[in-house]
C-alpha cells in the first residue's frame, strides 16, 4: 500500500499557499515575524500571570504575604522550566536544520531560563522555611 492510499491527507504535510508573485505565503497567525503557537501563547500568559501575582504578593502587607510569595515563585519557576524545555527543543530543531547560530542562541536562552527557574525554586524553598504561622 502506497502512502497516498493510506487515507485522508494530513494538512501538516501540504505545501504552503503561494502569493500572486510565486513566493510562499505565511500560514497561521503572526505577531510581526513571530508565529503565534499555542505553546508560546500559553507560556506568555503564564509568565505574565505569575509575574502579576508576584507583584501583588509584594505589595500586600498581611500575614499571608510570605506564603503568597513562595507559591508565586514556585509557579514562576515552573514557567521558566517550561521555557527551558522549549529552548532545548528549539535548539534541537535548529541544529537539525543546520542553523548553528540560531541553535546556539536557543541554547543560551534556554540555559538562562533554567538558571532563573532554579533561583525561583530556591527562593520559594527559603521563604517556605522562614515563614512561621
Amino acid at each position: 500500500m502506497s502512502w497516498r492510499a493510506q487515507g485522508p491527507t494530513d494538512e501538516r504535510w501540504q505545501v504552503s499557499p503561494r502569493n500572486a508573485d510565486g513566493t510562499r505565503r505565511r500560514v497561521g497567525p503572526h505577531l510581526g515575524r513571530l508565529q503565534l503557537t499555542p505553546t508560546r501563547v500559553t507560556l506568555a500568559i503564564a509568565l505574565i500571570g505569575s509575574g502579576a501575582f508576584l507583584l501583588y504578593a509584594i505589595t500586600v502587607r498581611e500575614s499571608s504575604q510570605i506564603p503568597m510569595l513562595s507559591s508565586g515563585l514556585g509557579v514562576l519557576g515552573i514557567v521558566f522550566i517550561a521555557l527551558a524545555v522549549a529552548g532545548a527543543v528549539s535548539t534541537y530543531r535548529a541544529g537539525r536544520e543546520g542553523s548553528g547560530g540560531r541553535a546556539f542562541l536557543h541554547a543560551i536562552l534556554g540555559g538562562v531560563a533554567a538558571v532563573v527557574a532554579f533561583a525561583c525554586f530556591a527562593w520559594a524553598v527559603i521563604l517556605a522555611l522562614v515563614w512561621r504561622p
